[in-house]
């Protein structure tokens, strides 16, 4: 584990002070990666060389006065996103092919200084909140080896978690971008649809893929979104909107969150999971947050819709040429689900979109005066032996509280919360009507500081 924190604070404020140069931490981060080969968290690595050079023209250009914002910090990006330079797997290598440009959102972060370590692990073609399904081997929980370590974003968490990058680029359809920064005690920010570019992704359900960010702290994860957001000409989802970037502390107190009615929230049978957002909320309290309880009944039929509906076809009609090309090539769940697509016909999808648009209607009058929603970022975390006994229904179990937030055009962010009673991490998502997402790092930012956590499964605190 390197002896210093790759918070966006701490290894800003070393560089600015002489105390470290970006050449040393590339180093350092390149024998940390080797130190932990065992866990299959990347699937591309950047020649150590070409990183070093990287580092070579950033330090010019900010010598020449460049604005630098994410000067040298290390970051990573799943696999499913492209890099000039480095194939894209989307964790099938017979998928792969050699990107002609890189995706502008990578593109942003090097533009702002960020320097590219890898692409990391993921559920094939994105598909899964387990991070159990690739040839590539599954991700380890950062904190237990025998407990999975989400996904489908799985490599870019347990990146950021372990203290191998600053930051890292995720996606998130159904909580890709949530429930493994749950399982990793970090934050995952889900943006409104349409303010990150997905062009150079490959889609998952195109109408409603985001990219995401993990990062150690929420703070981190606003000057990676500010760095990134904006309108894409290219991309047919784009959308712009004037958000104020964090600046101060937003006080939380006085908020009013709605959490699901005690007799509704779901566990699963995991009695910690239950006790840990227990104790979640009790720190709201503490920061003098109204809490109101609501009915959840119509986000959780919303959340089935995504996979009990036609919806899954956007995954069919993503890589439909090469399924049907390659269809032995694909691992066999992914193939399993995305082949189910078959099922849905024309009629059903309006059938489908006439329910969810009541269901909107139903959520919509659920918020009244409250400043955003409240849910565990999971509901119980698995083993990979209790994984591989039922995937399908327990990887469904996962998203109960994230499926329903794209197709309802929310933002969302989840934040580390106080651990379970076994040591492992728990945590929370905050979630708000779109374009909230400011708001909500300044209300998580809160929150996570009353928690005086470590950062990730480093040995390092949040300095506030």
């Amino acid at each position: 584990m390197l002896n210093y924190s790759l918070d966006f604070n701490r290894l800003s404020q070393a560089y600015a002070l002489g105390q470290l140069e970006p050449e040393q931490v590339v180093h350092d981060v390149d024998r940390q990666i080797n130190a932990l080969a065992h866990n299959p968290i990347w699937i591309h690595r950047q020649p150590l060389e070409a990183v070093l050079q990287r580092v070579s023209e950033i330090k010019a250009l900010k010598a020449r006065g460049r604005d630098l914002p994410l000067y040298g910090l290390p970051f990573a990006v799943k696999d499913n996103i492209d890099v000039k330079g480095c194939p894209t797997t989307a964790a099938c290598p017979s998928f792969a092919y050699e990107p002609t440009e890189t995706a502008p959102v990578v593109q942003r972060l090097l533009d702002a200084g960020a320097v590219l370590i890898g692409k990391t692990n993921l559920d094939q073609f994105a598909t899964g909140l387990v991070g159990t399904r690739s040839p590539y081997g599954a991700c380890l929980n950062a904190f237990h080896p025998d407990y999975i370590s989400g996904g489908s974003s799985s490599g870019s968490a347990v990146a950021v978690a372990s203290g191998l990058v600053s930051f890292a680029l995720g996606t998130d359809t159904a909580g890709s971008g949530r429930v493994p920064a749950g399982f990793n005690n970090i934050v995952g920010l889900k943006p409104t649809r349409g303010l990150l570019s997905t062009r150079g992704v490959v889609p998952a359900c195109r109408s409603l893929d985001c990219v995401s960010i993990f990062s150690l702290t929420c703070e981190d994860a606003q000057t990676v979104f500010d760095c990134v957001r904006g309108w894409d000409e290219g991309d047919i989802y784009s959308r712009s909107e004037d958000l104020t970037p964090l600046s101060g502390q937003a006080p939380i107190a006085g908020k009013c969150f709605a959490i699901p009615r005690a007799s509704e929230r779901e566990f699963f049978g995991d009695l910690q999971a239950k006790q840990a957002f227990e104790k979640a909320l009790v720190v709201l309290k503490q920061l003098k947050v109204e809490m109101v309880e609501i009915d959840f009944t119509p986000f959780f039929a919303v959340a089935q819709l995504l996979y009990d509906g036609p919806w899954v076809a956007e995954r069919y009609s993503a890589i439909k040429s090469f399924l049907q090309a390659h269809e032995d090539q694909l691992w066999p769940l992914t193939r399993e689900i995305i082949n189910s697509a078959k099922k849905w016909s024309a009629v059903d999808t309006f059938e489908a979109l006439y329910r969810l648009r009541d269901l909107q209607k139903q959520c919509e009058k659920s918020w009244g005066r409250v400043d955003a929603l409240v849910v565990p970022t999971s509901p119980c975390i698995y083993t990979h032996e209790q994984m591989a006994a039922s995937p399908i229904a327990h990887n469904s179990h996962l998203g109960i509280y994230t499926n329903f937030v794209n197709l309802l055009d929310l933002s969302a962010l989840a934040v580390p919360g106080p651990f379970r009673d076994d040591g492992l991490p728990a945590g929370i998502t905050l979630i708000g009507k779109a374009y909230q997402d400011g708001a909500l790092v300044k209300m998580a930012a809160q929150f996570h500081d009353q928690c005086a956590l470590r950062l990730g499964a480093t040995r390092f605190k949040h300095s506030v």
